[in-house]
């Protein structure tokens, strides 16, 4: 879904937008300029790759567990 939005530009920036981009374009354009700052999917695929990394996973698992063990004869 795409919601529609009013921005202010200098004249110049604008002109060199419309000059550069197309006005049929320019909004596809700044949407893709602006994807990467404001939804951090970097991250999110960085995550997966983690996540899908078997011999990693176990490792943080075999780490989690040795931890609760740990933790089991601490004192409240």
């Amino acid at each position: 879904m795409h919601k529609r939005m009013t921005i202010t530009l200098d004249e110049a920036v604008y002109e060199g937008l419309y000059r550069t981009i197309g006005k049929r374009r320019m909004s596809q354009f700044i949407e893709d300029l602006l994807r990467p700052h404001v939804l951090d999917s970097a991250l999110d695929a960085g995550y997966r790759a983690m996540a899908s990394d078997a011999e990693r996973e176990g490792e943080v698992q075999e780490w989690g567990n040795a931890l609760t063990k740990d933790m089991v004869n601490e004192a409240r």
